[in-house]
């Protein structure tokens, strides 16, 4: 990569909005602080450089971000009034965020106010609940949520939900069930996104077909590519131009890199051999440490690349962006290592043959687009 490609790259983003779908901030926060929002959001200064974090607000000036949706995830071990209790700290969390730091972010929760914070230097700062168990089958807790500034809803996480299928779990609801279909179009209703990330495909079609309007994957990569369960079949990436939706395409390792899946197929097996349930983040990142494995083969760029150019060929330059996923795991690709580095990857776009133009629909204009068209259509 030249240094020229990576000057122009900057330049691009100093311009137009980059905005990423997913970036779990908040609950890393919350592991350093401790369920209390206002304990959580001050455990560690942002303003300096936190090795222990994939993104802080000198890493995020360099990385040129401009809007993000802060994921206010809740594990699959919280049912119930657990999830909603959890769902509704971590919503505090952000919202601490934002009075900590006004000079640095913004909440906003439309495409103007986004454009607006960006203009005046801030970070356009959205919220993006990861896993419908989190509304504890309730229609009125999703228009709460949606109340206090929740623009997208994940409709599973790792596990089903008693009304959507998982992309790894087994499958136990054919997709959606009725009231799964009723959540899709209340979420069309009150203007949340549909976020089709972690679900069935069964339940990606079943979602694409019952939506009014565009529905997006925070942060999925492509099946073609990497044969993994969080990723979008090709089938499913055709229908997003009819949709209008957008395939926000992730750095996760396992997700991208098809030697990296293998390695977690391995872990895998050998936690089911231990007993452990590979699903649950906390075990997983506990047994890693502990395993005599072999070691975990890296990521690249050129990986991430190359499932950004697949889901342009499949559905087209209109209808992709970027969800990171920073934070929410443990280590990202060579050159995407944390969010100073979202230009590496426009970079390596632009020496490819893009056009700043399509640079700048991947970057923020496609989601922008879709926020848009989602308020259009609630009432």
């Amino acid at each position: 990569m030249t240094n020229e490609a990576l000057q122009r790259a900057t330049k691009l983003l100093d311009g137009v909005i980059l905005a990423d779908g997913h970036n779990d901030l908040p609950w890393e926060l919350r592991q350093h602080g401790g369920p209390n929002p206002v304990e959580a959001a001050a455990s560690l200064d942002l303003t300096v450089r936190q090795p222990a974090l994939h993104t802080d607000f000198p890493k995020l000036a360099d990385g040129k971000l401009g809007m993000q949706f802060w994921s206010v995830y809740v594990p699959c071990e919280f049912e119930g009034h657990s999830a909603v209790t959890a769902v509704l700290e971590q919503i505090e969390v952000v919202h601490q965020l934002a009075e900590r730091y006004p000079d640095r972010l913004r909440l906003v929760t439309t495409a103007d106010e986004a454009e607006a914070a960006f203009a005046d230097g801030r970070i356009a700062s959205l919220l993006g609940a990861e896993g419908g168990h989190s509304i504890a089958e309730s229609l009125g807790v999703l228009r709460i949520l949606r109340r206090l500034g929740v623009r997208y809803m994940t409709l599973t996480h790792n596990f089903n939900t008693t009304w959507a299928d998982s992309g790894t779990d087994e499958p136990a609801h054919g997709g959606l069930t009725e009231f799964g279909r009723d959540v899709v179009r209340e979420m069309n209703k009150i203007g949340m996104m549909v976020d089709l990330s972690h679900v069935a495909p069964s339940t990606m079609r079943a979602a694409i077909e019952i939506s009014s309007v565009p529905v997006i994957f925070s942060h999925s990569s492509c099946t073609a590519v990497n044969d993994h369960p969080r990723n979008v079949p090709d089938d499913v990436l055709a229908k997003l131009p009819g949709n209008g939706g957008v395939a926000m395409i992730t750095f996760v390792p396992a997700f991208v890199s098809p030697k990296v899946a293998a390695w977690n197929d391995r872990l895998e097996a050998a936690m089911a051999e231990a007993g452990q349930e590979y699903r649950n983040l906390a075990q997983r990142g506990a047994f890693v440490k502990e395993w005599d494995g072999p070691a975990k083969p890296a990521a690249t760029v050129e990986d991430v690349v190359a499932h950004v150019e697949h889901a342009r060929e499949v559905a087209g330059v209109d209808h992709i962006g970027l969800g990171g996923d920073y934070d929410g795991v443990a280590s990202l690709p060579e050159g995407l290592e944390d969010t100073s580095k979202y230009p590496v990857l426009f970079a390596a776009l632009l020496e490819r043959g893009w056009s700043e133009d399509d640079c700048a629909k991947l970057a923020g204009k496609n989601t922008l687009r879709v926020l848009r068209e989602v308020d259009g259509f609630a009432r």
